[in-house]
């Protein structure tokens, strides 16, 4: 596992022991700064020779990216007969075209670093969750084939047990990605968008209508988280009775989710429902740091991504 994975790597042995066996990985660095790296299943019996293996990637950060990429690599040079990623968070999804000649898509560039990675005889599987746009799933070739699936399922129980009758979404790609999971579901749909009023940009709803409503917006990832909570805001003057929002992958930089924060009473025990615009914030651990960081007694609340992955694993694999 990735550095931050190794708690779902351990997890993965404990629900199934007769299929997984968790193997640690030692990231650490010479003085010089450079990884000084250390697999274990090699010594002092080598039991990873002819296995099938499954390798949890947790790009956090380029550091990070450079590291696992050499684990892997000396995985698929050491006669493996199989290598799984899975990656449930692809960071450089969100740039993934260029509007001026020099900027990078490192969505396509880091797609090209894994697909040169070596062959063990047949290409390796990258398992991707949520990604920012389905046709980025071309950026990859040769040595590994893209599988893209949804944690969407793993939201369906917690829109049940609130009541949820209505799933908004921030724009209109959010919309026909997901609208059709939801409305096959038997939820309204509800879409806002962006409109310039002179300098300023403002969210409005410019299809359904969430009045009387329990609405829930969602999306794929949340950054600064800007456009969601404006959308909140519109909701519930548009008259939604609650709002929720939910996102796969919570980047939150620069501790942006404190905006999503409810006021607390006076005496600090329980929450105030006055200036509250969401009820709940859903979104999964994908990235383990930003979990360690969100505090987990206000509007936020992790959703178990590890059910999901064991399901598409045993059905997509």
């Amino acid at each position: 596992a990735g550095a931050g994975y190794e708690e779902l790597g351990q997890r993965l042995q404990v629900l199934q022991p007769g299929r997984f066996e968790y193997y640690h990985t030692s990231y650490d660095k010479f003085p010089d700064g450079t990884d000084n790296i250390t697999l274990s299943g090699f010594t002092p019996t080598n039991v990873i020779a002819g296995s099938h293996v499954l390798f949890l990637a947790s790009l956090l950060n380029n550091d990070a990216t450079v590291s696992q990429i050499s684990v892997l690599i000396v995985l698929l040079q050491s006669f493996i007969k199989s290598l799984t990623i899975v990656m449930p968070f692809y960071p450089a999804g969100t740039m993934d075209r260029v509007d001026v000649e020099g900027k990078v898509a490192t969505a396509n560039t880091l797609a090209m670093i894994f697909s040169s990675l070596p062959s063990c005889g047949k290409p390796a599987r990258l398992m991707i969750y949520d990604i920012h746009a389905l046709q980025e799933r071309f950026y990859f070739h040769g040595s590994v084939i893209p599988s893209l699936h949804t944690a969407l399922p793993l939201l369906l129980p917690k829109l049940r047990e609130h009541n949820i009758s209505a799933v908004a979404f921030p724009d209109d790609g959010a919309a026909k990605r997901f609208g059709h999971f939801f409305s096959s579901n038997g939820f309204n749909i509800i879409v806002c968008g962006k409109v310039r009023n002179g300098d300023t940009r403002i969210v409005t709803i410019q299809d359904g209508n969430p009045n009387g409503c329990k609405v829930v917006i969602v999306d794929d990832l949340v950054q600064t988280g800007g456009t969601i909570y404006k959308a909140g805001q519109q909701l519930m003057k548009s008259g939604a009775t609650q709002v929720f929002a939910y996102a796969t992958h919570g980047v939150f930089p620069e501790n942006s989710w404190e905006r999503f924060l409810y006021p607390v009473s006076q005496d600090n025990s329980t929450p105030s429902t006055s200036e509250r615009i969401f009820e709940k914030f859903w979104f999964t651990n994908s990235i383990p740091h930003t979990v360690s960081r969100v505090p987990s007694d206000n509007v936020f609340e992790v959703i178990d991504l590890l059910p999901q992955i064991i399901s598409d694993l045993e059905f997509r694999s």
